[in-house]
């Protein structure tokens, strides 16, 4: 949906459903069925499953998906385990916790075999920040049944700030930490009151103030959504994953087109390894963004916001054409 079209993105849709799905271990992930396409079936163009970034909660992308709804595809998303209204991983509610990056790439691959079945038209998967990151592994490690048809990233954690220093020296430095320390303990500092946003936050983000204050508003309808740093475990375990994907012939393999934007004027990943895959990939589409965007893309001031949506709508129709 573009500027021009008026939402309430502080309201989940009536007609929406908000449920859980049940892991093979019994955990409980929190997901939502958006609305159906207008016009129904005769409308319906495919079926996009979107994941969110780390500490992400999907009501941010409420607007984003009404956009694709109207664009003719039926819209799912859900959180990733540990987070949101998915429960926690570690010792306390607002630190981000994981073992093992493996662990959400099980959880995909079970949720999108489920999800996919009985679908018409094109599968996609889309994913932002640490979930483009896992959409993508997920996809180069061959886990998801059926293949996607297509995958979309927005600003994919595929290396992290600071850049300068040496992703196996970033991994070095966190097990070390870990070894010294508890690994569910916070890697860095947030607030001086826990779950409460830094000032600077909004400029790592987005230079749009009211889509920002979305995130708060919801955080205070639903205070379970709050989080806020990763763990010395997420560290760790973020650091293993990358370099899974740098190893040669991961991202080569791949067999889907892939979408990818990104922004050099990011803070919190890397551009620059995102054009780096990119180069790997055999069907790719990279468009990139310079100093009007931060990090997240899809919430950005509409001039930036518009010509992402309407790249990514470009995009996907030729998907829905194939």
């Amino acid at each position: 949906m573009t500027g021009a079209q008026a939402f309430d993105r502080r309201a989940i849709p009536a007609n929406a459903v908000e449920d859980t799905w049940l892991a093979g271990d019994g955990h409980a992930i929190r997901h939502i069925e958006w609305p159906a396409p207008e016009g129904g079936e005769a409308g319906l163009r495919g079926s996009i499953l979107f994941m969110p970034g780390r500490g992400d909660a999907y009501e941010k992308y409420l607007e984003t998906f009404e956009h694709w709804r109207r664009q003719g595809w039926q819209v799912t998303a859900a959180d990733w385990r540990g987070q949101a209204g998915s429960g926690r991983l570690g010792s306390d509610s607002v630190t981000g916790h994981i073992d093992d990056f493996a662990m959400w790439i099980a959880d995909i691959a079970a949720f999108w075999k489920q999800w996919a079945e009985g679908r018409q038209g094109p599968l996609v998967l889309a994913g932002h920040s640490m979930g483009g990151h896992l959409v993508l592994r997920a996809a180069a490690d061959g886990v998801l049944s059926p293949a996607p048809n297509a995958l979309v990233l927005s600003a994919p954690m595929l290396g992290v700030h600071p850049e300068w220093l040496p992703l196996s020296v970033q991994q070095l430095v966190a097990g070390a930490m870990n070894t010294i320390g508890e690994p569910q303990r916070p890697a860095w500092k947030w607030s001086e009151k826990p779950g409460e946003f830094p000032a600077s936050r909004v400029k790592l983000l987005t230079h749009d103030a009211a889509r920002y204050s979305d995130e708060e508003y919801w955080r205070e309808a639903r205070p379970e959504l709050a989080m806020g740093p990763g763990s010395w475990g997420w560290v760790a375990a973020a650091t293993r994953s990358m370099r899974r994907l740098r190893e040669p012939g991961v991202l080569e393999r791949l067999a889907m087109p892939v979408f990818i934007t990104s922004t050099s004027a990011d803070k919190l990943v890397s551009h620059n390894a995102s054009r780096a895959a990119a180069r790997r990939i055999g069907d790719v589409t990279f468009l990139e963004f310079g100093e009007e965007s931060a990090h997240e893309i899809l919430r950005e001031a509409d001039p930036v916001r518009d010509r992402a949506l309407g790249a990514i709508d470009n995009f996907l129709d030729g998907i829905a054409a194939r």
